[in-house]
């Protein structure tokens, strides 16, 4: 549909409706979890997460000294992302001696970091006064991380074994459930009972 407008009055204020379409932003974020506690939350300044920044921002930055002061037996369980699983990542963790597992992407019935998200999100979305800024959602991002208790993330490990055992039982059925729960989490479970 054409509208047309005398010359010279195509940007007259008359003419000009202002709308906002700014849906507010977003902030990406990485924390991790584990039987001892948690790191700080990390943010990533422009939501986009290269194979580099994940190597020098989290594995050199967060995940090393972490593994450090967990000590022998320290096992990162990551999921298969592009830039978690790069060959400059796993040259990192190699060089490093961090042992890594790989669980698949987007699985929030294995993951156990998947449940403190949807905390976070809940906790922010139910908030009484809404965040109106990024700085405003970053400060409550890192207050909410701050204030899970560790009760629910040592729940939430513990888990593992029994998510592992829906997923396969799901998958493969009962039969070969025992087989599969034994060679698919053999790793993480001497892990975790050496702790």
């Amino acid at each position: 549909m054409r509208v047309w407008r005398r010359r010279g009055e195509s940007y007259a204020a008359r003419n000009i409706i202002r709308h906002d379409q700014f849906g507010g932003g977003s902030v990406m974020v990485w924390g991790s979890i584990s039987w001892e506690g948690r790191t700080d939350l990390h943010m990533l300044a422009n939501s986009t997460l290269t194979a580099v920044r994940y190597r020098d921002e989290i594995l050199r930055s967060i995940v090393r000294c972490y593994a450090g002061a967990v000590g022998p037996g320290f096992l990162l369980v990551q999921d298969t992302a592009q830039s978690h699983v790069a060959r400059v990542c796993r040259q990192f963790q190699d060089d490093e001696g961090i042992d890594a597992t790989d669980w698949p992407s987007r699985s929030p019935d294995l993951n156990p970091i998947e449940s403190p998200w949807d905390i976070m999100y809940w906790c922010i979305q139910h908030r009484q006064v809404a965040t109106q800024t990024l700085q405003e959602v970053t400060d409550t991002l890192i207050q909410v991380w701050e204030e899970i208790p560790q009760d629910t993330i040592c729940r939430l490990i513990r888990s593992i074994p029994r998510r592992c055992g829906g997923c396969i039982q799901a998958t493969w059925g009962p039969y070969t459930l025992l087989s599969h729960i034994i060679s698919s989490c053999d790793e993480i479970h001497a892990t975790w009972n050496s702790l």
